[in-house]
C-alpha cells in the first residue's frame, strides 16, 4: 500500500566512475557500498599488477553478483533511484586502451610518483571523471608510466599512506567538494 510518494535523492551533475583494483577478501564489499552512497555512476574492477587475485578466479567467483546486490542496497539506503552498473574485473591495460572522453583521475601515493603530482583542490572540474585506484602494495612503475603516457591526472591525497578500501572514499570526497558536488 502506497504510504505517500517518495522523491529520490538527487544525482550528481557529474558522472564519476570509479575504477579500483579488486581488493582482497571482503574490502570491495564496503567499498562498493560506499561509492555508491557518494554517487558513482559505475563501478569498473580492474587487475593490476600487485592486486592479489586473478581474472580467472574472478570469474570463478560470484563477487561481481555480490556487489551488484550491495550496490541495490546501498541505494536504497541512501534514497537514490539510479543502480550504478558493476562491470565485469578487466586488466588494468585494457582499460588505457577502451576510448574515453572524460578525465581520467589516478590516485598515487607520493612515494610512487614520476615527477610532479596535482593535488586534489587543483583538479579541475570536468564534464565526466574516472576516479582510478590501486591495490593494497600501490601501484607498478609501469602502471603510473601507462597512465601518464594515456593522459591521465596523477594525484596525491597528500602525504600518508592510506589503506586501499579507503581512499575510494577520501578521494571521491575531497573530489565531489572541490567540485562543488556535495552542497
Amino acid at each position: 500500500r502506497l504510504i505517500a510518494p517518495g522523491t529520490a535523492a538527487p544525482e550528481l551533475r557529474l558522472p564519476v566512475s570509479l575504477v579500483i583494483s579488486v581488493l582482497k577478501d571482503d574490502k570491495m564489499d564496503d567499498v562498493v557500498r560506499d561509492a555508491v552512497m557518494l554517487g558513482v555512476t559505475r563501478i569498473r574492477p580492474v587487475i593490476s599488477e600487485r592486486s592479489e587475485i586473478s581474472l580467472s578466479s574472478m570469474a570463478r567467483s560470484n563477487r561481481i553478483a555480490r556487489w551488484q546486490r550491495i550496490a541495490v542496497s546501498s541505494v536504497k539506503q541512501c534514497g537514490r533511484a539510479v543502480v550504478p552498473e558493476i562491470h565485469d574485473a578487466a586488466p588494468l591495460d585494457w582499460y588505457w586502451t577502451e576510448k574515453h572522453s572524460g578525465a581520467r583521475i589516478m590516485c598515487i601515493e607520493p612515494a610512487a610518483a614520476l615527477g610532479e603530482l596535482t593535488g586534489v583542490q587543483a583538479v579541475a572540474r570536468p564534464a565526466a571523471a574516472d576516479l582510478i585506484i590501486g591495490p593494497e602494495g600501490g601501484w607498478a612503475v609501469p602502471e603510473v608510466a601507462a597512465a601518464h603516457d594515456s593522459g591521465a591526472i596523477l594525484m596525491s591525497l597528500g602525504g600518508r599512506t592510506l589503506r586501499a578500501d579507503a581512499v575510494p572514499i577520501v578521494a571521491l570526497t575531497a573530489l565531489l567538494t572541490t567540485w562543488g558536488e556535495l552542497k
